[in-house]
C-alpha cells in the first residue's frame, strides 16, 4: 500500500474539504462492502451452497488457503494500480465475494455450535474497528512505525497457519488474541497510510484495504469467541 499508484498528490496535502470528502467516501464504501458481504453470506447460508463449500474447502484445505491468499492479493494489486474507477470497483466486488466464500463455513459452524455468536462477533468487530479508525483520525498520530510489525506479523502468521494445517494441530486462543492484536495494528497503520499515500480519486482502493482488515478481524474475533 505504500507505493503511490499515480502522480497525484496524497490526501494529506489536499484541502480540508477534499480530505473530508475523501474520508467519507472511503467509509461509505467500507460500509457498502460490509453490507454486500452480509447479503452474500445470507444467500450462501440459506441456499444450501455452504454445504458444497464445506466439502470443497475442507477436502482441499491447502488449495483453499493458498487460493484465498493469491486471489485477495491479486484483487488488491489490481485495485491499487488501476487508473479506472470502474476497474477499482470490479476488484473491490471480487474481493468482497472472495471473502464471503472463504468465511462462509466458519460462520456456519460457529452459529451451529453457539447460536448468536456471529452477531456478537460482528458487534465487537464494528465497535473495535470504529474505535481504531477514530483513534487514527482524531489523534493524527504517525503510525508508520507499525509497518514492520504488521508486515512481519502477517508473514509469521501465514507460516503458523500453514504449519498448523500441515501438522494437524490447533494453536489455541492465544493465537486468536495475537491475530486480533495484529489486525488492530494493521487498521491503525492502514488508516494513516491511506491519508499519506492515496490521492483523492483512490477512495475505492483505499476502502478495499480497510475492508480486508476489518473482515479478517471479524473472522478472528469469531474464532476466539467460539473456542
Amino acid at each position: 500500500m505504500q507505493e503511490n499508484i499515480n502522480h497525484l498528490a496524497p490526501v494529506a496535502t489536499a484541502s480540508v474539504e477534499e480530505r473530508s470528502q475523501f474520508i467519507w467516501k472511503v467509509y461509505a464504501h467500507v460500509v457498502g462492502g460490509i453490507l454486500a458481504l452480509v447479503a452474500i453470506e445470507a444467500y450462501i447460508l440459506t441456499s444450501g451452497m455452504v454445504n458444497g463449500l464445506i466439502s470443497l474447502m475442507y477436502g482441499s484445505p491447502f488449495l483453499t488457503f493458498f487460493a484465498f491468499i493469491g486471489s485477495t492479493m491479486a484483487a488488491q494489486s489490481i485495485a491499487r494500480r488501476a487508473q479506472s474507477t470502474t476497474v477499482q470497483y470490479a476488484a473491490f466486488a471480487a474481493y468482497v465475494g472472495i471473502f464471503a466464500v472463504f468465511i462462509a463455513p466458519a460462520i456456519y459452524f460457529a452459529e451451529m455450535k453457539q447460536p448468536g455468536v456471529v452477531d456478537s462477533a460482528a458487534g465487537v468487530t464494528i465497535l473495535g474497528a470504529v474505535g481504531l479508525i477514530a483513534t487514527a483520525m482524531i489523534t493524527r498520530k504517525d503510525f508508520s512505525f507499525l509497518r514492520g510489525i504488521v508486515t512481519w506479523g502477517f508473514m509469521l502468521a501465514l507460516v503458523a497457519i500453514a504449519a498448523s494445517m500441515f501438522l494437524g494441530f490447533q494453536w489455541g486462543q492465544w493465537f486468536s488474541v495475537a491475530m486480533i492484536g495484529l489486525l488492530g495494528a494493521s487498521i491503525l497503520y492502514q488508516t494513516g497510510e491511506i491519508m499519506r499515500t492515496y490521492p483523492t480519486n483512490r477512495y475505492v482502493s483505499a476502502a478495499l484495504e480497510l475492508f480486508g482488515s476489518i473482515a479478517l478481524l471479524f473472522l478472528w474475533i469469531l474464532r476466539f469467541m467460539r473456542e
